[in-house]
């Protein structure tokens, strides 16, 4: 058998031996003829009670985290309970003096630890069995060294818990003339808890949710046990039963550290806070009233009956106020969605990551995060164990990113009080995640026209460097050669000068070849329609000899900013380049209109094919499409084939003219009612 397999035995075998004490108790006092009221004075049923609740749920933690030694105390602390009412049930079995003696000292001795040492170490390791932190080793050495004191006390008095019975062996004489001494172990007794609580808050504070949802079981368990267990250690006469709230705190214990996600805690805390702060307040409120009615009227006939219903009156409208206070504590302002909005809107300067904050701030949420194309944007708080419900986060009809919430412990999911905040908080949401990518597409923009344009400047540094720069060079020692030589060796400065005007001539080529590049001169020199018409003519011959018919018409066209002439020049010389040289048609058109955007569209009847495989061509086409903000599509139809840029145009006036060419008319720019349409062949 395993270690861990070896530990799980010894917790069945020691919670068995807390029942079968708890059994034997039980059923030798019925046996004896107890009644009830016999029980609860011999503590049958409280030390019974504490010691199941303790031995069976230390077993069980025990069971499932054997290396966490909150399971252990607690079956320790069980067995302390359970020995107690058996030792006291078989002092009254046996006979003799000095045996009845031993198992009243065990009754008394036993059941001490178990409050003064097992209870507060537990609560002061819980959850994982660990101290808070090294600094609080000395409170766990300061419980374990004055536990002996309340042990003392309570062996000390000798006096047995059946006044039948005779007094204990460690009775201590005088044991009244030492009471200050007992009264400062009740209060380390007080202290030790108290302790134990500060440690809890302290470990809350710093606790993430799942942490969080633990320790409010034992939280709330511990204030309930030690507010019902502080009168019945300093206030005389309290009853017996109030020790039965103790065992809430193995309970909490239990379900916390193994099935702390049973419930909503929240819910039951705030339901608890809620009856408890309206119970202090009915309380207070009759207190009051009493006294007041006492000093007014000598009759007390109905005087109760009228304080409770005066007071029931006076609960009524405070209770609905109470339970809003509590849950706003609890759940945040999830019944205040203009209060959620307002958070959230007021964080949006900060960022997304500063509205995930405020929006898991603001409900009380575990976790929140917000997710854009499968990529986490920005995230607060741990994704729970629970589950994480998603609200769409939608923007001019489209889904631009999700808004996660992490689903409280306890919650099937969200409720609709939470779904109706958050659809409202997920439209400021889905308008800062719009901007963000408008951000992002701005920026890549940015870097494409900056890469761009360096690449252009490492061509031209190219094309200077290696063409135009060894030609200059090789033209000026071509010159200097040539002067040296022309009365020494006049034939010689001639072939020179010859090879300097062919080199001349080809950096001139070349400086045209560059400017060329950067801007087509016929742009300047002709303007776009004239310019198109001249590469119209150019193409009008295939190099095979046969013709094709070129249409350019141009209808309403506005001058246009210099980016955009460029664009249309080069995207309708590369289609109409396409046309000549892979499609086997006769006719083309080419097509400019204006409206309230450029439309560039080239048209031919060469013989339909299939889908266009895209070519450095058409993705240039694409590509000066895209920078200026346009959409191009071009692909086969059924009468030929057809390509179509569209841009938008500037806001500025439109000067509209209609201009036709041709090859034998040339071009002419006439009013829109004047257009004509030529033919170049």
């Amino acid at each position: 058998m395993t270690t861990s397999g070896n530990r799980r035995g010894l917790a069945g075998a020691l919670a068995a031996l807390v029942v079968v004490e708890v059994v034997f108790a039980v059923a030798y006092g019925v046996a004896a003829g107890w009644g009830w009221q016999d029980l609860v004075d011999n503590f049958v049923v409280t030390n019974g009670l504490m010691a199941l609740t303790f031995g069976l749920c230390g077993a069980v933690i025990a069971w499932h985290r054997p290396a966490n030694p909150i399971g252990w105390l607690f079956l320790a602390d069980g067995i302390g309970h359970a020995t107690t009412p058996v030792a006291d049930a078989l002092a009254h079995a046996v006979d003799g003096h000095v045996a009845q003696q031993l198992l009243v000292t065990i009754s008394l001795a036993a059941w001490p630890w178990s409050i003064g040492l097992f209870l507060p170490l537990a609560l002061l390791l819980f959850p994982d069995g660990r101290l808070l932190s090294p600094r609080w080793r000395w409170a766990a050495i300061a419980i374990i060294a004055t536990s002996p004191l309340f042990v003392l006390e309570m062996a000390g008095s000798g006096e047995p818990v059946s006044p039948d019975l005779p007094v204990g062996l460690l009775t201590i004489p005088r044991f009244d003339a030492l009471q200050p001494l007992w009264t400062a172990t009740e209060v380390r007794n007080l202290a030790a808890i108290v302790l134990a609580l500060v440690c809890l808050a302290i470990r809350y504070r710093r606790a993430d949710e799942a942490g969080r949802r633990q320790l409010l079981w034992l939280l709330l368990a511990s204030v309930i046990a030690l507010l019902f267990v502080t009168p019945w250690a300093f206030v005389a006469g309290t009853p017996i039963l109030v020790l039965l709230a103790i065992p809430l705190i193995p309970i909490a214990v239990a379900v916390a550290i193994v099935r702390y996600q049973l419930l909503d805690i929240r819910l039951v805390v705030s339901r608890a806070l809620t009856w408890a702060l309206l119970s202090l307040v009915a309380i207070g409120i009759y207190a009051a009233l009493v006294a007041l009615l006492d000093s007014l009227i000598a009759s007390q006939v109905g005087r109760s009956a009228a304080v409770t219903v005066f007071v029931a009156l006076i609960i009524a409208p405070v209770l609905p106020r109470l339970q809003q206070l509590v849950d706003r504590a609890l759940y945040g302002d999830r019944n205040n969605p203009a209060r959620v909005a307002s958070r959230v809107g007021s964080q949006l300067s900060a960022g997304l990551p500063g509205v995930v904050a405020a929006t898991r701030s603001a409900l009380r949420l575990p976790y929140v995060a917000i997710r854009v194309d499968g990529t986490l944007i920005a995230s607060a708080g741990s994704p729970p164990a629970a589950g994480v419900s998603v609200v769409p986060l939608s923007y001019g009809g489209e889904v631009l990113g999700l808004l996660e919430v992490g689903t409280r412990s306890g919650e099937a999911g969200l409720s609709s009080a939470d779904r109706s905040v958050l659809a409202l908080v997920a439209v400021p949401l889905a308008v800062a995640v719009h901007a963000m990518r408008l951000s992002a597409e701005l920026q890549t923009s940015r870097e494409k026209l900056v890469s761009a344009r360096e690449e252009e400047r490492r061509r031209l540094r190219r094309d200077l460097h290696d063409g135009l720069g060894p030609t200059l060079t090789g033209v000026a020692f071509a010159a200097d050669a040539a002067a040296n030589l022309i009365t020494k060796d006049t034939p010689r400065a001639v072939e020179l000068l010859t090879r300097l005007r062919a080199d001349t001539r080809a950096a001139i080529t070349d400086v045209r070849r560059l400017v060329d590049d950067l801007r087509p001169p016929a742009l300047d020199e002709l303007g776009l329609i004239a310019a198109l018409q001249q590469r119209a003519d150019q193409m009008s011959i295939r190099a095979d000899g046969t013709p094709i018919r070129v249409t350019v018409t141009a209808d309403g066209l506005p001058p246009l900013p210099a980016a955009l002439e460029v664009a249309a020049y080069r995207i309708a010389t590369e289609a109409l380049t396409n046309v000549v040289r892979h499609a086997s048609a006769t006719t083309a058109v080419l097509s400019l209109r204006c409206g309230t955007e450029l439309e560039i569209e080239i048209t031919d009847n060469g013989t339909p094919t299939g889908a266009w495989h895209p070519g450095v061509g058409l993705q240039a086409m694409h590509d000066r499409t895209a920078e200026l903000g346009g959409t191009l599509t071009a692909g086969p139809t059924p009468t030929g084939s057809k390509v179509q840029a569209r841009f938008p145009l500037p806001t500025t006036a439109p000067l509209p003219t209609t201009i036709t060419a041709s090859a034998t008319g040339g071009a002419e720019h006439r009013s829109p009612n004047d257009a004509a349409s030529l033919e170049v062949r």
